[in-house]
C-alpha cells in the first residue's frame, strides 16, 4: 500500500491557524492577528482535515486502546472481571509495569514520570470506554475556545495535576476516611477529561460565553455526584485535574482571549514528546531493576 505525504498548498487562499481568518498562503505574517507563518508552511489545509484539534484527540484514543490491549496480554492470567461494569481488568502487576501513577510508583519507588504515563492506562474496558467518550465530547469544544495547541498542553498538565494531588493525599493525609483518602495506586484519563472540564468552566467566564460556562459548570457538577457515589474512583484526581484546568486557563498565556501561536503548537510537541518518553520508561525501568 503506497504512503502519500500530505500535498503542500503553494497558492491561493488558507485560514490562518491562530485567529481562523483567511489569509493568502503567501503572506508570511497574518494581517488580522500578526501570527508568523499563519499557513504553517503550507500545511495548515492538510493538518486542518484531521480536526480542529489536529488529531490529537485520535492519537489519545488510539494510545490508550493501544496501551489497554498491551496492558490484558502482558499479563493473561491476571486479568480479571468483577462484575458488568468491571470488565477485563488487567492485573495490578501489568498496569505497575507499564506506568500507573499513586504514593507508592511516584513515593516509595521513585518512578516520578508516572504522573504522565498513568493517564493513557486504564483498569478495564468500561473505564476506558467511558473515559474516552469524555475525551471525544469535551475536546472539539476546548480546541475550539483555546486552539489544538493549547488543548495538548491543557490535557497534559491537568494529567500531571491529578496525578500529583490523589498521590500526596494519599502519602500526606492518611487521617481522612478510607473513601476520601488519595491513591496509592491510579490509573485513567478520568484526570485529563476533569481537567478540560475546568479549562472549559473558566473559558467560559473570561470569552464571555454563557452557555459553554453554564453547559461546563453542570456536566462538572453531576460529574462529581456521580464520581461520589461509585466505587474504585479517584476523586482526588478528578479534583487535581479540574483545578490544574480552572488555574491554567487562568494564566496570561492560556488567555482564550487571545489567539494560539506558533509557540503553543511548540510547546504543544513538547508535551507529547515528553509523555512518550514516559510511557516508555515505566516498561524500560521495570526491565532494568529486574
Amino acid at each position: 500500500m503506497a504512503f502519500n505525504l500530505p500535498k503542500r498548498q503553494t497558492s491561493g487562499s488558507v485560514v490562518c491557524f491562530s485567529c481562523q481568518k483567511l489569509v493568502s498562503i503567501e503572506q508570511e505574517e497574518c494581517p488580522q492577528c500578526g501570527q508568523v507563518n499563519p499557513g504553517l508552511w503550507g500545511y495548515a489545509r492538510p493538518i486542518r482535515r484531521v480536526g480542529a484539534d489536529f488529531g490529537f484527540i485520535k492519537i489519545v484514543i488510539i494510545g490508550c486502546i493501544a496501551l489497554y490491549l498491551i496492558t490484558l496480554l502482558f499479563d493473561l492470567p491476571g486479568i480479571r472481571s468483577e462484575g458488568v461494569m468491571n470488565l477485563l481488568m488487567p492485573s495490578s502487576y501489568s498496569l505497575l509495569i507499564f506506568g500507573s501513577t499513586g504514593s507508592v510508583p511516584i513515593f516509595e519507588w521513585g518512578r516520578w514520570w508516572t504522573v504522565l504515563s498513568s493517564g493513557w492506562l486504564h483498569g478495564g474496558l468500561w473505564h476506558l470506554g467511558f473515559n474516552m467518550a469524555w475525551l471525544n465530547y469535551l475536546s472539539p469544544m476546548v480546541a475550539k475556545g483555546y486552539g489544538a495547541g493549547r488543548l495538548v498542553s491543557i490535557y497534559t498538565f491537568t494529567t500531571l495535576t491529578s496525578s500529583l494531588l490523589t498521590s500526596f493525599v494519599a502519602q500526606y493525609w492518611t487521617s481522612l476516611p478510607p473513601s476520601f483518602r488519595g491513591s496509592n495506586f491510579s490509573v485513567g484519563a478520568s484526570g485529563g477529561v476533569f481537567g478540560l472540564l475546568g479549562a472549559l468552566v473558566i473559558y467560559g467566564q473570561r470569552a464571555h460565553k454563557r452557555q459553554v460556562l453554564q453547559q461546563a459548570l453542570t456536566l462538572t457538577i453531576i460529574s462529581f455526584v456521580l464520581s461520589a457515589f461509585v466505587g474504585r474512583v479517584d476523586n482526588w484526581g478528578h479534583l487535581g485535574g479540574f483545578i490544574g484546568g480552572y488555574l491554567i486557563g487562568l494564566t496570561s498565556w492560556f488567555n482564550p482571549n487571545q489567539p494560539q501561536s506558533l509557540y503553543h503548537l511548540g510547546i504543544a510537541i513538547g508535551a507529547l514528546v515528553v509523555t512518550f518518553v514516559s510511557i516508555i520508561l515505566s516498561p524500560v525501568h521495570a526491565l532494568l531493576i529486574g
